[in-house]
């Protein structure tokens, strides 16, 4: 039996693993547990096809905050980018894509280049107060403490500041949906297309659900935190940073063991208070942190029978079942996009070209079908970085929007119509693309819930929304990372502020638990 943790950490992915960092510094003997071979959750990189590597599941680096980075000092623990600010290209079937680059975009009229620039102008400054929320530790509403009502007068005071313009904007679409802001906004249907996927990248819905604003100005928020890093790939794939997180991790005194799968959650007098191991071991601690899922922590690890039934069902009823699939392509050589030159190819591609075309594409999720004509975010990491593919050849990493976790009677045969309708999609794009491929790799949510352990494959472990979003994440109750088990805490992406390799969960479940001096 070991002995002498303060806390134990349970899964290693990168808010596990900026945790223990915050927590180790502090002074705290951290243990971190993996259930996999290697650190890093759904941000590992691996081989899929001989020769052929790739982000297994998040493929950019464009959430996390620049501060953090610095914090973290991952550069110095061997990080480094084969390329930042990425430009997007809206790809466009019969001519020109459009390019967002540098805060500005090319390929459309005069009209929407200045809609854009005022669009972007406002939206940015409403990002920003909920770039402000990202930060917070979630307050309880009744305010008990000094401290709760000290930052409920500080986001009142960041809404207050937008000014009387601003502050009625954000009341007026906070709520709103992305179909009709975007409308109401721009006439080029590429340009609304595009905006409306990053409206609902990683989301439940589609573009016209009421709240979809709100993941659109999440998202912008949390890519205006990345500073100059903008949309940036890491050289080696996305397990670069975990594994820099690691080492940085170590070297502050965090102790990491991979291959230790957390069986349960041991109570003592009503106190969370250790770990047993599915290989028999058990491992005593002052506190246990979990960067699982809510669904995986309380019904699987804890168990129902320490906690009220009213929170039961509420976690029971927590949304947490993935619309996003994963498709891994080997190359024997680089692609060609209509209208892209070779330097384009280093971007974030998009199949997106209308908000019709984006509502298309969700409404057969609804019926447990795949989408016909999917909508793609592309990447081609190789191209800068040749060490992901053997010479002269090429990986592409795509996110396919609107797959459901369940798939009907015929899963196999879903998931053979998926990447054939992938494919079909992306010839219309880059015409000749089958014929340079010499291996795939599908993933859908299921899958991604298989590998990575996160239930329902959700890339947030639980949808993004009014009701499950800062003081109401995962559920009350459990807002704020701390949970109805003392000594139990949550730092993964089911708490606030939700998913992407962002790391302020972890950072923020850190400061969260040093304060109360735990």
């Amino acid at each position: 039996m070991s002995k002498g943790y303060t806390h134990i950490i349970i899964g290693a992915g990168h808010n596990g693993l900026v945790c223990a960092i915050y927590l180790a510094k502090s002074g705290r003997k951290v243990l971190v547990l993996e259930a996999s071979g290697e650190v890093g959750g759904a941000a590992v990189t691996r081989e899929f096809a001989p020769g052929f590597k790739v982000s297994a599941a998040a493929h950019l680096l464009n959430a996390m905050p620049a501060e953090l980075l610095r914090e973290l000092e991952l550069e110095r623990h061997g990080l480094q980018f084969s390329a930042l600010g990425m430009p997007t290209y809206a790809l466009n079937e019969s001519g020109a894509p459009i390019v967002f680059a540098a805060g500005a975009v090319e390929g459309v009229d005069a009209e929407d280049a200045a809609a854009f620039a005022a669009f972007q102008g406002q939206i940015s400054r409403l990002a920003r107060v909920v770039g402000h929320v990202l930060d917070m530790v979630p307050f309880r509403l009744s305010f008990r403490t000094w401290r709760e009502r000290l930052d409920g007068l500080k986001l009142a005071w960041k809404i207050r500041a937008l000014g009387a313009r601003d502050m009625r904007e954000l009341l007026r679409i906070a709520a709103m949906n992305a179909y009709d802001l975007l409308t109401e906004n721009f006439r080029s249907s590429l340009l609304k297309g595009a905006l409306g996927l990053d409206a609902t990248l990683g989301a439940e819905h589609s573009a016209r659900a009421p709240g979809t604003v709100l993941t659109l100005l999440y998202r912008w928020a949390s890519q205006a935190r990345a500073g100059a890093y903008g949309a940036a790939q890491p050289a080696g794939g996305m397990g670069a940073v975990t594994q820099a997180m690691a080492r940085a991790a170590r070297e502050a005194g965090v102790e990491i063991r991979t291959g230790a799968r957390v069986k349960r959650i041991l109570v003592e007098g009503d106190h969370a208070r250790g770990v047993l191991l599915e290989s028999g071991e058990t491992i005593p601690a002052q506190s246990i942190i979990s960067n699982a899922d809510p669904k995986t922590t309380f019904l699987a690890l804890l168990g129902p029978e320490y906690l009220d039934t009213d929170f039961v069902r509420r976690i029971d009823h927590f949304r947490s079942k993935g619309l996003v699939a994963k498709v891994h392509l080997a190359l024997d050589a680089a692609p060609r996009f209509n209208g892209v030159d070779a330097a384009g190819l280093a971007g974030r591609l998009l199949v997106s070209p209308s908000l019709e075309y984006l509502e298309l594409a969700f409404n057969p999720s609804k019926y447990r079908e795949v989408p016909a004509n999917p909508v793609l975010e592309i990447t081609v990491p190789s191209i800068k970085d040749p060490s992901l593919a053997p010479a002269g050849k090429h990986v592409m990493s795509i996110n396919v929007m609107f797959v459901p976790y369940e798939l009907g009677a015929d899963a196999a045969g879903a998931r053979s119509q998926l990447l054939s309708n992938v494919l079909a999609t992306l010839e219309r794009y880059a015409p000749g693309l089958r014929d340079r491929i010499t291996a795939s790799e599908v993933l859908t949510p299921r899958d991604l819930e298989r590998e990575f352990g996160m239930a329902g494959g959700h890339w947030h472990h639980g949808a993004l929304a009014f009701d499950q979003f800062f003081v109401t994440r995962p559920v009350p109750g459990a807002a704020g990372y701390s949970t109805p088990m003392p000594g139990l805490y949550l730092c993964g992406a089911g708490s606030h502020p939700g998913g992407g390799v962002m790391g302020i969960a972890g950072r923020n479940a850190a400061r969260k638990i040093i304060q109360e001096g735990n």
